[in-house]
């Protein structure tokens, strides 16, 4: 977010990659306009939001389809439904206190925790605005949103969750869902692996073994992709996700 472009932006995330709905239903967003698929753990507020936090991290341009396009809000609500976001291999003991960037994730919410408590802190605090909601703020405006909230410096409370933590959550996944395999719902299409050159799942490459120099140009390919091409996503394995600690 910090004055960086798209294509650098892209180009980095790429090489690591490299190396209103309700759940049940499938349905447009008021907010973004957006037709998606069935959303198991976002409600419509939620779900408005991440989209289109998502369209501005990672926004389509000319380079191609961005975050939205590539299904990503789908992503990261199959991962919060799903025993991620349950805290599943979570150590969650405590003590809770304030640890230093070197010793990672210190606080007692679950993903799931984490992002229902700052969501709803989010909503509220922008139901009060001029806008009523981040999806009807103008893109400058949504940037400068994003930025505050990414600030450590001036990081906010939202229900227990530092704004800072929920930006660099958010981001995180944002990335994660536009160049992971599109057998866990987004990168739609193959768009990020198009986007930066990356073949995807080829189980043989028998062929090429004994060939240096030339360029590998055959579409991406997916773990979940069959002979005719469709990639089939399958259900989300179920998690316990409760509701946020208040």
């Amino acid at each position: 977010m910090k004055g960086i472009s798209r294509r650098a932006f892209l180009k980095g995330a790429g090489v690591a990659a490299a190396a209103a709905v309700a759940p049940g239903c499938d349905a447009q967003t008021p907010e973004t306009g957006a037709a998606q698929r069935a959303y198991t753990f976002f409600n419509g507020e939620e779900a408005a939001f991440v989209e289109a936090a998502v369209a501005r991290l990672i926004p389509a341009d000319a380079l191609g389809p961005g975050a939205l396009e590539a299904g990503v809000p789908f992503y990261i609500d199959r991962q919060l439904a799903g025993a991620w976001g349950a805290g599943g291999g979570l150590y969650r003991a405590g003590p809770w206190r304030r640890g230093t960037p070197q010793q990672g994730y210190q606080l007692p919410f679950t993903p799931a925790e984490l992002f229902r408590n700052a969501l709803r802190a989010l909503n509220q605090e922008l139901a009060r605005t001029e806008a009523g909601s981040f999806g009807r703020m103008g893109p400058e405006e949504q940037d400068r949103f994003l930025r505050r909230l990414e600030d450590e410096e001036q990081a906010r409370d939202l229900g227990g969750v530092p704004s800072n933590i929920f930006f660099e959550s958010l981001l995180e996944l944002t990335v994660e869902g536009f160049f992971a395999d599109p057998v866990y719902g987004g990168n739609r299409d193959m768009v990020g692996w198009r986007l930066v050159g990356f073949p995807g799942a080829y189980a043989n490459y028998y062929e090429l073994v004994d060939q240096h120099g030339i360029a590998f140009d055959r579409p991406p390919m997916s773990l979940a992709q069959d002979a005719s091409g469709q990639v089939h996503v399958p259900a989300p394995a179920p998690g316990t996700a409760s509701e946020p600690r208040r």
